[in-house]
């Protein structure tokens, strides 16, 4: 495949070159159905890329069904889909493989490393009720605009959510968006112009990375550690750069599920304002924790704090509402942004969750939630220490653990996860400079399902048949391997 090239100063992650070039060279060199790919080593030495990019660049095309993969002999095009009738002919298809992420897996297959809860904890009924009542009630939301910051009644209902976390606000100073993404695009396109140097958490979410890449932001990574991100090497920067921005998650980071300490929190306040910066904070799985917690937002005094939030985790990935926090001048100009890009919010969607919020349904839904979600990391945490992974951290909520399984590295734990109906996603998207990881992103809501169980036994099967090496206990963090005596 010398068609094409990839490189790490390209605004797409090396996998996503890897998937648009292969799509290509098949289409140029019109290639047959049946045609064995090159070799996953062969395509990694070509490109020079890891093992694991080229392994997750030929997953995505196999889950889009333009590869197919063959147990022991490697990965072959595959026979194109039969005829489909006139009415499908008329639909648009999107080939595009950067679409894969937004869709769900075939059913066969467990994505355990993806970002959001099961089908099954899904209440449709709750959510139906209130749309229903929405149609019957305020039929014009079905046909008109929102106002520019947002329903009022919405914002008046975050106001007072926000007041329960402790973080006070007028009115003025919320805007809903069509949840945190939508919500960080307007303040890259408000608070930074290419060229500007930001900092982010490594390992931190890859859409992130790719949003600033894209407005030609200067990136510079914080190792993330149990306590929130690293102050030592936070203060080395400060002293050499001037960053505009600091994006940090304070709850339930992704991927690593920690959550800041208080100590870390205050410093970091201190530094905003030693330094001059603003600290964009992204809380999209607040609602997932069950009481007092610490926000940066809630400690804020000089106004260096952006706070960015959502329903859409715990709600609906359709139903898209976030909404913002900052001071009145600053989200009179997002709004403006907010009117140009996308003339507005989904004036609908957003009486929806009013009415969830109002009705008393909203809080029911995440009691549930957040009682499974519980359940479910106690279970999982239990079950990765008697299989002999390490975890980054304990959580004390949310959906994700960071954990790996020594010695096995990511190409390996694909094989098992491939072989059990798994589909895992690699770790090193979550780092800023595509390391090679061995670490990878578990969602606990899906960790008791028999497909998960069959992986980590399989892989615990074959690190006791490996000579050498045994489990040792590893304090509080996990289990490491060493030497057997």
């Amino acid at each position: 495949m010398k068609d094409f090239r990839v490189s790490k100063d390209d605004e797409l992650s090396l996998t996503q070159q890897l998937v648009n070039g292969i799509c290509r060279w098949i289409e140029a060199r019109r290639i047959r159905p049946g045609t064995r790919l090159p070799s996953i080593r062969q395509l990694a030495r070509d490109k020079q890329v890891s093992h694991s990019r080229v392994i997750e660049a030929y997953e995505r095309l196999v889950s889009l069904g333009i590869l197919e993969s063959r147990q022991g002999k490697g990965f072959f095009l595959a026979e194109p889909l039969a005829a489909q009738s006139d009415d499908a002919a008329d639909t648009p298809q999107v080939n595009d493989a950067s679409w894969q992420p937004l869709t769900q897996p075939s059913q066969d297959r467990l994505n355990l490393c993806c970002g959001w809860i099961p089908d099954a904890w899904r209440e449709p009924q709750v959510v139906g009720f209130a749309i229903r009542q929405v149609t019957r009630t305020d039929p014009d939301s079905l046909f008109s605009y929102s106002s520019p910051l947002g329903l009022p009644l919405l914002r008046q209902q975050i106001q007072q959510r926000l007041e329960r976390m402790d973080v006070r606000v007028g009115h003025e100073q919320i805007l809903t968006t069509q949840g945190v993404s939508h919500a960080m695009d307007l303040l890259v396109r408000s608070l930074l112009k290419p060229g500007d140097c930001v900092l982010v958490e490594s390992p931190g979410y890859p859409n992130l990375f790719n949003l600033l890449q894209a407005a030609g932001v200067r990136l510079l990574s914080i190792s993330r550690t149990q306590d929130g991100p690293d102050i030592r090497r936070l203060e080395a920067l400060l002293q050499e750069h001037r960053p505009r921005c600091l994006f940090i998650n304070s709850m339930y980071h992704n991927p690593t599920g920690t959550s800041l300490r208080p100590a870390t929190a205050h410093r970091l306040l201190q530094l905003a304002e030693i330094h001059d910066f603003h600290i964009i904070e992204d809380d999209t799985y607040a609602d997932l924790h069950n009481g007092a917690g610490i926000r940066l937002a809630s400690l804020d005094s000089q106004n260096r704090v952006i706070y960015v939030a959502s329903f859409s985790k715990t709600l609906s990935g359709s139903l898209r509402v976030g909404y913002l926090v900052s001071s009145a001048d600053q989200v009179r100009r997002l709004a403006q942004f907010k009117s140009v890009t996308s003339l507005g919010t989904s004036r609908f969607v957003e009486s929806v969750v009013a009415t969830l919020l109002g009705n008393g349904a909203y809080r029911k839904l995440l009691q549930r939630l957040r009682e499974r979600l519980d359940k479910a990391m106690a279970q999982t945490l239990r079950h990765l220490e008697a299989y002999g992974w390490e975890t980054f951290a304990e959580p004390v909520g949310g959906m994700f653990v960071w954990a790996r399984c020594a010695p096995f590295g990511f190409a390996r734990l694909n094989q098992v996860a491939a072989a059990c109906g798994v589909m895992l996603s690699s770790g090193d998207a979550y780092y800023l400079d595509g390391q090679d990881s061995d670490w990878i992103r578990i969602n606990v809501a899906y960790a008791d399902d028999p497909r998960a169980t069959a992986f980590f036994e399989r892989l615990a099967a074959e690190r006791d048949r490996q000579p050498g090496l045994k489990c040792s206990a590893a304090g509080d963090s996990g289990y490491s391997l060493s030497a057997a005596d």
